[in-house]
């Protein structure tokens, strides 16, 4: 809304031949935001002073005018091709997640509170109670999350997928390619290339999982108590601390907010003590939660089911990417900066278990940071083919035409279904392969 803008006026006078005459210009001055835009606009009048009283010369005004946006929004554009998805070298730590410059003022600003004895300001979940927003998504992406596993374990009866046993390449197509990339301990004996076996669902879906705590606040899980938590899909214990209930896997749920003082939890409303997860005879809810098995569990689909199959899952990968990400900007989830290890808490375990890059400098312990989307849901990139039944694709010089794509989104691709524009760019479709010959003589 506009308000009625303050008015300041001016005495001209004006000298013509028996006197003077005295008129008065008027400018209005518009409030101005930072959210709408103005033009500005310049008007001139002429006229000629006479005897009988008129004005002689020339009146200029200034007014800002709002400009009016347009009220429909300019579709998303994606770009024609994107730079394949980097490979982390395993001989260093990931990159931070936050700018390392916010962490370190974040954690100044809470010991200065500390230093005065005043509590850290906690909102939820922060303070160990349910954001209620965010508990209709938690059960979305867990639904999703088994039509996920079961659409994926009846397309794997019909679109075959093969896996490197030395490495962890994946491939979907008829035959595994002749690219020369392999990692593996005797991949020289290879040539590096892959040794290709028929793969299963855990090389579409990459499995992470996570130790299931009772109260995510409580006591930490230490090396030798590690056999006493269950371990279960990271997502799945994400959506069960965002709201979820299952029976067999039990969750404290707060009435009263933690209270803490820098780091120390001063006020957690005591250690409850962990009831014994409770077992059913016929577990079946828990199976649907898991992908061991999932291909003997489904059986193969009709051909005329393919391509609605297909769909479902591609909608239903999309709802859990979605979903995970907007409780992640709620839920704290750890990651350790050096191996695949996540933690779905406030902070992580301590159990020694990190065998990756300088382990002995830290005891076998994990360097815990602030986990992403891909870290809790991993993508899993493979080589896009354009025509699975077709030759392999080769290496070498025509290995910079392939693209690349999320393995999910390729079996559902050669399934039948549509696939958002996102993954588009990076699957270069419009780029022809030539031939090896033709390749030499590309710029």
């Amino acid at each position: 809304m506009f308000h009625k803008p303050p008015t300041v006026s001016f005495g001209l006078w004006e000298p013509y031949q028996k006197g003077a005459c005295l008129c008065t210009i008027e400018f209005k001055r518009t409030q101005l935001s930072a959210a709408s835009s103005y033009s500005v606009g310049f008007k001139f009048e002429h006229g000629k002073l006479h005897k009988g009283g008129s004005i002689l010369g020339t009146i200029f005004s200034a007014s800002r005018k709002p400009r009016v946006e347009p009220t429909i929004r300019k579709r998303e554009a994606y770009p024609q091709n994107v730079d394949l998805p980097p490979v982390l070298p395993k001989q260093k730590k990931k990159p931070y997640p936050i700018p390392f410059k916010k962490i370190k003022q974040v954690a100044k600003e809470d010991k200065k509170l500390a230093e005065m004895g005043i509590e850290k300001p906690l909102d939820p979940p922060k303070n160990g109670l349910l954001v209620p927003d965010l508990i209709p998504v938690a059960y979305q992406v867990l639904d999703a999350w088994k039509v996920l596993i079961k659409g994926l374990g009846q397309l794997l009866h019909v679109i075959p997928v093969y896996g490197c046993n030395e490495c962890s390449e994946v491939h979907v197509s008829h035959s595994g390619h002749h690219m020369q990339d392999c990692l593996g301990p005797t991949n020289s004996k290879r040539r590096s290339f892959h040794s290709w076996i028929k793969g299963s669902i855990n090389d579409i879906l990459v499995p992470t999982e996570a130790y299931h705590l009772y109260d995510p606040f409580g006591r930490r899980i230490k090396h030798e108590t590690r056999f006493q938590y269950d371990r279960i899909p990271a997502i799945v214990e994400l959506c069960i601390q965002a709201g979820v209930e299952i029976p067999e896997y039990p969750s404290r749920r707060r009435t009263k907010p933690i209270r803490m003082i820098g780091r120390k939890v001063i006020d957690r409303g005591g250690l409850v003590e962990e009831p014994q997860p409770w077992r059913a005879v016929n577990p079946s809810s828990l199976v649907d939660l898991d992908t061991h098995g999932a291909c003997e569990r489904f059986p193969p689909p009709l051909p005329s089911d393919i391509l609605k199959i297909a769909q479902e899952t591609m909608d239903a990968y999309e709802t859990v990417r979605f979903g995970v990400t907007k409780l992640m900007k709620k839920y704290t989830v750890k990651a350790c900066g050096y191996c695949t290890e996540v933690h779905v808490g406030p902070w992580g375990h301590n159990a020694k278990l990190c065998g990756e890059f300088k382990h002995q400098w830290r005891d076998g312990k994990h360097g815990w940071q602030d986990a992403t989307v891909d870290e809790v849901f991993p993508p899993n990139y493979v080589w896009h083919v354009k025509d699975p039944k077709g030759p392999p694709m080769k290496g070498g010089a025509l290995k910079k035409f392939y693209g690349k794509a999320p393995a999910v989104v390729e079996v559902c691709l050669q399934a039948g279904a549509q696939i958002p524009e996102k993954y588009k760019p990076m699957m270069r479709l419009d780029i022809v392969v030539p031939d090896s010959e033709e390749a030499q003589l590309v710029a």
